[in-house]
């Protein structure tokens, strides 16, 4: 700046109007030209890297967000979560009255979903019991029955992590009619599943797929709707009948159960229509 000035004082006076004003605008333009300086070593911010779930899921995990910033649900209830048979459920929280009742399910996800996700559809809900419903979808994308009980260990051991107190119960898979090629590994799935719940503290297996077959052992058609993959309402009536004898009764109340766990899949198939 000193030597500006020097100069300055040689020139003539059109030319010190000129390098006046280049001055003025240097001086101006001194405090943008530093900040772009000091920007191009301050660390930039990164978007937060997604999981391959998380990615997939987007939308479905948004929507439960903005619910959840509606209505911060209750904690120390009744946690619901899996695929589309617990996202079409109506009138679930009315089904099971009488404690809260919070529904996290998202259509087409798998187990492995589930297990990947655990921290946003059940731990931060901090309920009471957990009754998870996946593994169908797994075995229809082409997952082994192995690898379906690999993803409910990883679940259970997640779950755990964070809620050591959580009961945890696995809704054994349905038996399908649209997935009746996949009937020898849900039975196979389902096996599996129960004999390791059976090995852990606060794990059961919830049985609904027995009561689903008919004599023959044969999916039961009239449980389902038209597209003989969900349920309908005779369905859904059949799994609250069976699901509530397996519900921690409400707090300060007697348990409705304790360590009472269903037949393994192999027993002999329900008679009754």
């Amino acid at each position: 700046m000193t030597l500006l000035l020097i100069k300055l004082h040689h020139q003539t006076p059109s030319r010190l109007t000129r390098l006046l004003t280049l001055a003025a605008l240097l001086i101006a333009a001194a405090p943008a030209l530093q900040a772009q300086e000091l920007a191009e070593f301050m660390p930039t911010a990164e978007a937060p890297t997604l999981s391959p779930a998380q990615a997939r899921w987007q939308g479905s995990l948004g929507a439960f967000a903005s619910a959840d910033q509606a209505q911060r649900p209750a904690s120390g209830g009744l946690l619901f979560v899996g695929s589309s048979t617990i996202r079409l459920w109506p009138h679930l929280a009315q089904d099971f009255s009488a404690q809260p009742v919070l529904q996290r399910g998202f259509g087409g996800s798998t187990l492995a979903d589930c297990s990947a996700l655990t921290r946003e559809l059940v731990t931060q809900y901090k309920p009471r019991q957990v009754l998870l419903y996946a593994g169908d979808n797994d075995l229809a994308e082409g997952r082994s029955p192995a690898e379906v009980l690999a993803s409910f260990a990883r679940f259970v051991q997640r779950v755990r992590a964070e809620l050591p107190g959580t009961r945890i119960d696995y809704i054994a898979i349905k038996p399908s009619p649209a997935r009746l090629a996949l009937l020898p590994k849900v039975r196979e799935a389902n096996a599996l599943i129960a004999r390791h719940a059976r090995t852990l503290k606060e794990v059961g297996y919830i049985d609904i797929f027995s009561p689903m077959l008919n004599a023959e052992g044969q999916p039961r058609p009239e449980l389902f709707r038209a597209d003989r993959l969900h349920l309908n309402a005779a369905g859904y009536q059949l799994w609250q009948s069976v699901i509530a004898a397996h519900l921690l009764a409400p707090a300060g109340q007697a348990p409705v159960h304790e360590g009472v766990f269903a037949p393994e899949p192999a027993a002999p198939p329900h008679t009754g229509r």
